[in-house]
């Protein structure tokens, strides 16, 4: 099973993975319309959305949470190294 470099979800079968393609290595929740992965600044800020709106989190918290996934994901570490 792989795991979606970019938000971390498990991608169990063929419509987990960006338009049907098992052969990408993000999930269809992490790439735009054209099939492409979302930018840095996008995925950092639909997953601030996402944790405000699913688990109640003040923005800045779900920034913080946000930003302690994202330096441990294969696409963006280099974002954070120092």
């Amino acid at each position: 099973m792989k795991k979606c470099i970019a938000c971390g979800m498990p991608m169990k079968k063929e419509s987990d993975f960006a338009m049907g393609d098992t052969s990408k290595d993000y999930c269809v929740y992490c790439a735009k319309s054209d099939g492409s992965m979302q930018s840095f600044e996008e995925k950092q800020q639909s997953l601030i959305e996402f944790m405000i709106k699913t688990q109640g989190l003040d923005k800045n918290i779900a920034a913080q949470a946000v930003a302690k996934t994202m330096c441990q994901l294969p696409a963006w570490k280099a974002y954070f190294k120092s």
